[in-house]
This record gives structure tokens, C-alpha cells and sequence, in this order.
């Protein structure tokens, strides 16, 4: 278990080839009580959580994650260049890391899949801020207990099929999907430059 903050945060990353092997519920229990330390707009904490290991909902859900892939994503990657500071060998693993994590999606052990009620239920450009904040404070205690994890929205892409399986209320919808379980791979270092991202005072200005 790591406990210093920063080097959680820079080995945290997205954990996509995981161990089918089960995760105790004390662990997941951890991770959810992390989220709901996040902050959220206006303390309204209009935030849920459902914890899935059902293997009948998962396969539901899988096929459309697969199609998402087959039709949006597995083309992206196949016609897009590297992003800056990655190479084409980099690039190339990280598609068939989304390719495996597709593919064996359903097995993972657990998912959490984060959601938010009431008014403001679809995407814009406030409604993220009272959930991801949650979804960030889980993955890094996934980190923290020694357990893979990723942040996916590729359900979206069929978002009212997969809210209906997950037997959502009308005002309610999901908003990322969490894999966890433990990692195959090894877990971080993150690298990335700061150059052209950190500004002083204005756009453009480092």
C-alpha cells in the first residue's frame, strides 16, 4: 500500500489489463468512501454509486462497448497520429491496451459506475464538475490499495441502452464506468511535459 500523495498521483495511471481475481469489498468500500470525500457543486452531493459484479449485466453492457469500439474508437486510433510526446510504439501499445480492456471489459472483478440525479443530469459544462472530482478521488485510492483502475466513458456512446440495463430512474443518468481489479501491468511513472500546457497569466504566455 503507498501512502505519500505524490507519488500516487504520478503513478496513477490508466490501468486497462486487469486480473479477474476477486476484490474484497472492505478495499471497494475504501475506494467509494474516497469519492464521496470529492467536492461537489453546492454540497448538493446529487452523486451515486453503483457497485456492479453481476456477470449478466457486464455482458450487456460489454457488447456495446465493443461496438463503440468497432465503430468509433478502433477507427480513431487506426487513422490518428501520436499525440505530442508519444511515439508510435507507445501509441501502438496503448491501442491494444484499449483493444484488451474491450475485449475482457466484462471481466473485470468491479465496477463503479459513477452517476448524478436530479435537474442537471445531462453533460455540459458544469454538470461533470460535481462527479469526476468523485471518479479522480477513486482512482487514486485504487492506487493507493494496489488496484487497477480507469476512467471509461465509452458507454456514452449508447448511454440510454446502458442506463436502462443498469435499471437507472428517469432523473438519473451515468456518467463514467470504473474497472477495478487487480493490475497485470505495473503501475505508473506518468510522464508529461509541462511545455505549451502551463500558462502565465495568459494563453500562450509560459
Amino acid at each position: 500500500m503507498s501512502q505519500d500523495l505524490f507519488e500516487i498521483i504520478h503513478s496513477t495511471r490508466a490501468m486497462r489489463r486487469l486480473k479477474p481475481d476477486p476484490v474484497p469489498d472492505d478495499l471497494i468500500e475504501q475506494v467509494l468512501e474516497a469519492g464521496l470525500a470529492a467536492a461537489n457543486g453546492g454540497n448538493r452531493q446529487s452523486w451515486r454509486f453503483i457497485v456492479v459484479k453481476d456477470a449478466q449485466i457486464k455482458a450487456q453492457i460489454q457488447v456495446l462497448y465493443q461496438k463503440a469500439f468497432d465503430e468509433i474508437i478502433g477507427p480513431h486510433y487506426a487513422s490518428s497520429k501520436p499525440p505530442p510526446g508519444v511515439d508510435e510504439g507507445q501509441y501502438h501499445r496503448q491501442h491494444a491496451a484499449v483493444a484488451h480492456l474491450t475485449a475482457h471489459f466484462h471481466e473485470a472483478p468491479v465496477w463503479i459506475v459513477a452517476c448524478l440525479t436530479g435537474g442537471r443530469v445531462s453533460p455540459d459544462y458544469g454538470s461533470g464538475a460535481s462527479i469526476y472530482p468523485a471518479v479522480q478521488n477513486m482512482l487514486l485510492a485504487c492506487r493507493a490499495l494496489g488496484l487497477g483502475a480507469t476512467l471509461t466513458t465509452r458507454h456514452l456512446f449508447h448511454a440510454e441502452v446502458v442506463d436502462k440495463i443498469l435499471e437507472l430512474p428517469e432523473d438519473a443518468r451515468s456518467y463514467a464506468i470504473l474497472p477495478i481489479g487487480y493490475p497485470l501491468g505495473h503501475f505508473g511513472p506518468v510522464r508529461r511535459s509541462t511545455q505549451g500546457v502551463i500558462f502565465r497569466d495568459r494563453w500562450g504566455q509560459t
